[in-house]
């Protein structure tokens, strides 16, 4: 039996722009630092550097891998940072070439120099490979190795840093195989299994209130980039289009509050132009808060992140099911589907294109949508893989190095497929379905390892190429 994924590994709260390239390495600098800590050297500490390796080189500043490291060896907590704030933070680093290492000691820290993107290096585990090199006072050197594999996971090299490989669950699941066996076992649905395997880390009570934060957060997150203008920043000129498409669907009705805002789009109508243009405008919002450095959920990454809040509030809009239960169903489905995959394929676009992240995000979506929407759960886990299959072979190439073109729309279009696979499953007979929900993972996972790595978010292949000098240059 595999690794054992919790909601809470599948669904982070982060800081964008990208969950490989930024929340990774930030929660890689967390854990050297906290290592450092607790075996009493980081007083000891004189001067810090770090190495970035494959895709962190190569698309790492548009990531802002860089600045991720270092909001990280300072110490500071992704999930509660003031993200307003971070960027003048950065910008005293840099100039006053200082870095205060976890709250101890005060470093000579030039990022110029001490953060050193090595692009045309890779690690042979993973692509997303970085290095933090220590120097003590006694002349001694500590090294520690890391992979951020997708997801904001993270692993070092030697040994796992996910605390929750261990855990022995009631209803141990690696395959969709193994996910639909509990349920027509035990006759209970997808989410009440995944919440009796959540008891394994922690009460239901615990476990609902963390639910409730991360919708929370895609809530804010949502209503923030659509009330948001301006450029994205990045060099691309990108023009934040969430704020604007806001305005015109809401035709000039006030409101003052979230839900203020949700009651006016409801009853704006529910022709299907218009339901699509807010499914769009809600993927489109999350998207850019994600760009510009804001506060978002992994879903199961940043640079997928738009999907799944907007097909649940799509869901909660459109559906008129705005109540917590409903939430924590959608949520606890996902996250089921989304752990099949991680196990079976991969959640980072580094090691399978953009497949591994708008397309596990809309099948976990699509799934999730179908197990709200009444469907059964072989109908949920049908509805996953239409979504997958018709994502199969989609590459990553990221104008710039950025996560804006062609993510931030790609984001919109995998939530209307979800929304699609979902309708498809609910009015299909499952027994009649010629590709299952692990086939198509294992065939994902085959397409990964054929695909060319320079379609692997590296930015040297694809869109990335077909564009003017000057934007690459950014």
């Amino acid at each position: 039996m595999g690794q054992s994924i919790s909601i809470f590994e599948m669904f982070k709260i982060g800081v964008g722009p990208s969950s490989s390239h930024t929340l990774g390495p930030w929660r890689a600098a967390l854990d050297f630092c906290s290592r450092l800590n607790l075996e009493g050297k980081l007083e000891q500490v004189t001067a810090i550097e770090v190495l970035l390796y494959g895709s962190l080189a190569k698309t790492g500043k548009g990531h802002g891998t860089d600045l991720a490291v270092m909001m990280g060896l300072e110490g500071n907590d992704p999930v509660t940072i003031d993200t307003a704030h971070m960027r003048s933070r950065i910008a005293t680093i840099a100039s006053a070439k200082q870095l205060s290492l976890f709250g101890g000691p005060t470093l000579a820290f030039d990022p110029e120099h001490q953060v050193a993107f090595l692009s045309s290096e890779t690690l042979p585990y993973h692509p997303n490979g970085l290095t933090f090199l220590a120097t003590l006072a006694d002349g001694d050197s500590l090294a520690g190795t890391y992979y951020s594999i997708g997801g904001g996971f993270i692993e070092r090299e030697g040994q796992t840093t996910e605390t929750a490989i261990s855990k022995e669950l009631p209803f141990p699941i690696d395959t969709a195989a193994d996910l639909l066996h509990w349920c027509m076992k035990t006759g209970m649905p997808i989410h009440e299994i995944v919440l009796e395997n959540e008891l394994a880390w922690r009460p239901e009570t615990e476990t609902l209130a963390g639910i409730h934060a991360i919708w929370n957060t895609m809530q804010n997150c949502i209503y923030q980039g659509c009330h948001s203008e301006g450029e994205l920043p990045g060099g691309l000129h990108v023009r934040r289009r969430a704020a604007d498409l806001n305005q015109r669907l809401i035709k000039g009705n006030s409101y003052s509050t979230y839900q203020e805002w949700i009651d006016v789009i409801h009853h704006g109508g529910a022709d299907f132009s218009y339901t699509v243009d807010w499914v769009s405008c809600f993927a489109l919002a999350v998207n850019e808060v994600n760009a510009s450095f804001g506060r978002v959920v992994t879903a199961p990454t940043n640079g997928a992140a738009g999907v799944i809040p907007a097909v649940l509030q799509y869901y909660i809009t459109f559906c008129n099911q705005n109540k917590d239960n409903k939430v924590n169903q959608f949520l606890l489905t996902a996250s089921a589907i989304g752990s099949i995959f991680k196990k079976g394929a991969t959640i980072s676009a580094a090691m399978g294109g953009c497949q591994a992240e708008i397309g596990v995000s809309s099948a976990m979506a699509a799934g999730a949508l179908c197990d709200c929407l009444g469907g059964t759960q072989r109908q949920a886990l049908m509805a996953a893989e239409i979504a997958m299959e018709h994502h199969l072979g989609l590459t990553c190439d990221p104008i710039g190095g950025l996560v804006q073109i062609p993510c931030i729309e790609r984001n919109t279009m995998g939530a209307i497929k979800a929304i699609t696979a979902a309708q498809l499953a609910l009015q299909s007979a499952p027994d009649f379905a010629k590709v299952s929900l692990d086939s198509v993972i294992r065939t994902m996972w085959e397409t990964a390892r054929d695909m060319s790595e320079k379609y692997k978010e590296t930015s040297e292949g694809g869109l990335a190429l077909q564009i003017p000098l000057s934007l690459s240059e950014c």
